[in-house]
């Protein structure tokens, strides 16, 4: 089950490869047959209410636990044209939700024109920040900028202690982190009444479940609020998926077969009932479209039967699509479950 580092930043193994690895764990049930048990399969789309826009792979941080494999040296990016086909194809729905991400999604010369039209066609935009790229000169006025379109922060904390957090993170990225939430709760994010929106990403650091979604939010909550003086809206727990980064963490540790069996024995009926891929449509950098981030990092767009780019977006053929599904899906299904915004059920 090797897997072999190409680069520190560059891809650590091919889709191909991670697939394999991940449908050779002995002891773990298929995950199409889990469905079946579960009376789910095949797994359908109910609708699209999520436009989740992945916007490519250059980021400023390179995180232990990336499931994008992101990192200052990617090259990879949404261009305008293909912005232009996502908005296009928005305007022709009534989906409520633009959620932009990456990388750091805020690095893309196109990011602020995608804020702009998708909050001038009145849709709730979110964005994936790693809080950091705040404090990078290049963008002095960003935080500035999102609260101005009241733009919805979804900022990922792996802990709310520097050790930890910097473990997983690198090195001081706690401290820029603090920085970033105390410029943002300046700007009014976090505090009640605003009605601009912060909400915290926690996934654990190291091969374990999240904890209870409401018990870790209220001891993240007392922890930045007397130490730090920073407040926030909700905490979104996530599991950390096994691909990618985190994928070559398990197999170099041996915790690979453990944590796949933690996965698998936990799996939750209700959980997969409620998975995001069911509401949600990712595209990725190029344009080609997933039924989530996850399954486009591992290169498994959506089903044939389906539209394969946005360019020739559908929506009565993707609303109700089959979803394609493997191994990884047991991260969203074990527990309480986990989703881009947190816990299921």
């Amino acid at each position: 089950m090797a897997l072999t580092l190409v680069g520190q930043h560059k891809p650590l193994a091919s889709s191909a490869e991670q697939l394999k690895v991940l449908a050779e764990i002995e002891p773990c049930l298929p995950f199409e047959e889990q469905l079946r048990r579960s009376g789910l399969s095949p797994l359908h789309a109910t609708g699209i209410t999520v436009l989740q826009i992945n916007v490519g792979k250059l980021c400023n941080q390179t995180c232990r636990h990336c499931h994008v494999d992101a990192g200052p040296d990617r090259t990879e990016r949404m261009s305008r044209e293909t912005a232009e086909h996502c908005i296009a194809a928005l305007a022709t729905t009534d989906i409520p939700t633009v959620d932009i991400t990456g990388g750091a999604p805020e690095l893309n010369p196109n990011f602020r024109w995608l804020v702009e039209q998708a909050r001038a066609l009145n849709r709730q935009v979110m964005d994936r920040c790693n809080l950091s790229v705040l404090l990078l000169p290049s963008q002095a006025d960003l935080a500035t900028f999102l609260a101005a379109h009241r733009v919805e922060i979804v900022a990922s904390l792996p802990y709310y202690r520097a050790a930890q957090t910097d473990a997983q993170r690198g090195d001081g990225i706690f401290d820029k982190s603090i920085e970033a939430l105390r410029l943002l709760n300046g700007l009014g994010y976090g505090r009640d009444g605003s009605g601009l929106r912060l909400n915290l990403v926690h996934n654990p650091v190291g091969a374990f479940l999240p904890p209870k979604q409401d018990a870790i939010e209220a001891q993240f909550r007392k922890e930045l609020r007397t130490k730090h003086g920073v407040e926030f809206n909700r905490l979104y727990t996530i599991t950390n998926m096994p691909i990618s980064r985190f994928l070559e963490f398990l197999v170099e540790s041996g915790n690979y077969v453990e944590y796949m069996e933690r996965l698998a024995n936990a799996y939750n009926p209700a959980a997969a009932a409620g998975v995001m891929c069911r509401s949600t449509l990712s595209i990725g950098w190029d344009g080609t479209l997933y039924d989530c981030d996850f399954n486009q990092m591992l290169e498994l767009p959506v089903h044939s039967d389906a539209p394969s780019h946005i360019r020739d977006f559908d929506p009565v053929r993707l609303h109700h699509r089959e979803i394609t599904t493997r191994n990884h899906c047991y991260g969203c299904t074990a527990g309480a479950g986990s989703s881009c915004g947190g816990a299921v059920t």
